[in-house]
């Protein structure tokens, strides 16, 4: 099956690299009004009880695609209900959850022990619901006809914060290749994105070289790597997928000599090192709003069909039997305080907790 998105992200913003602050403006998905749509029970189908409100989502550029998605078919189903999605960054999203001003936020990983802390201050309880899989992708300028293949201890020689400042050139990565210049993008540091790579390489969340071109806005990374023939990046699976035709993905070698693609296949049966699941955080207190609650159930339902027509992997049908356990027992907290939970803990262990 294809994994090319099926929605075009209509709503993020290709801007300049200088614009990088526009990129946290909220992205209003409106309730449609288009007069040639059949009303909802149209078709013989038994009528939805027709809601109304707004709701407020923040946070991951990567989980936003999926939520998008949803909030596209959801307001078929629901014209007056207004969803409102930004891209934030993980971290910004949790700012503004955990502070009260948002009612479901987006999520490339865990919620942090500082950030469950501040979510704890202001009384806000949620519900971790993970959503699909995604595969963290390393890419480069198709001009790039050096590199193919690089390991997990070369990515780390290039992004530690030791390499800031010495490690400028390709060549100085790996001998046999050129002596270009090493132009670096990646997300910036409230990203999810950022957080996971910089511990899955660097062996510490936050631990990167900073001189690197920042953006919480992907669509940026992938136009700086595009214009820059010496340039390597890492985003999102869906995103390199969107773009095929302007970079290409490099395989990745997790340490024992095999060069893996990201791909559906190899995210699932767990070949590829640089693999993590994805989140919504929904607020405990606003699933009362029928509105929150009825997009919850729907997002539930429909994230294996819809992350997968925007590009990720969906999860086995057992782990969204889990998913749904989770969201219809209201179970508030993180998996991930459990003792000896990790990033890398299977997704239908930590689900089948007690």
């Amino acid at each position: 099956m294809s994994l090319l998105p099926k929605y075009p992200r209509l709503r993020i913003w290709t801007l300049g690299l200088g614009m990088v602050a526009v990129a946290l403006a909220s992205l209003a998905i409106a309730c449609g009004d288009d007069s040639d749509e059949p009303e909802p029970g149209a078709s013989g189908n038994t009528p939805v009880p027709q809601l109304s409100g707004s709701i407020l989502i923040d946070g991951s550029s990567t989980v936003f695609p999926i939520t998008e998605a949803v909030a596209e078919e959801f307001n078929k189903e629901q014209r007056n209900v207004k969803v409102t999605v930004g891209i934030a960054g993980t971290g910004g999203g949790f700012q503004k959850f955990c502070a009260g001003e948002t009612s479901i936020s987006d999520a490339s990983r865990p919620i942090s022990a500082s950030e469950r802390e501040a979510c704890a201050a202001k009384g806000i309880e949620y519900v971790e619901l993970p959503v699909a899989y995604d595969a963290l992708s390393v890419v480069v300028n198709p001009q790039n006809n050096w590199a193919t293949c690089i390991t997990i201890a070369e990515l780390k020689k290039m992004w530690e914060p030791p390499a800031q400042g010495t490690v400028n050139a390709w060549q100085q990565v790996k001998a046999d290749w050129p002596n270009n210049p090493l132009k670096l993008f990646a997300p910036g540091t409230d990203s999810g994105t950022f957080d996971y790579f910089t511990e899955r390489v660097n062996g510490k969340a936050q631990s990167s070289r900073g001189d690197f071109t920042a953006s919480e806005d992907d669509n940026v990374l992938v136009t700086g790597v595009a214009g820059d023939r010496n340039a390597i990046g890492y985003f999102g699976l869906a995103y390199y997928l969107e773009n095929t035709s302007k970079i290409k993905a490099l395989t990745v070698d997790g340490g024992n000599g095999t060069c893996v693609a990201p791909s559906a296949q190899t995210v699932e049966n767990g070949t590829y090192p640089l693999s993590r699941p994805l989140f919504i955080y929904v607020k405990k207190s606003d699933v009362q709003k029928p509105e929150v609650k009825a997009f919850v159930d729907f997002y539930v339902k429909n994230a294996p069909k819809l992350a997968a027509d925007v590009g990720y992997v969906k999860f086995p049908d057992n782990v969204y039997a889990l998913v749904q356990t989770r969201w219809t027992s209201q179970k508030v907290g993180t998996m991930y305080a459990a003792p000896g939970a990790t990033a890398s803990t299977p997704i239908a262990q930590l689900l089948a907790q007690p």
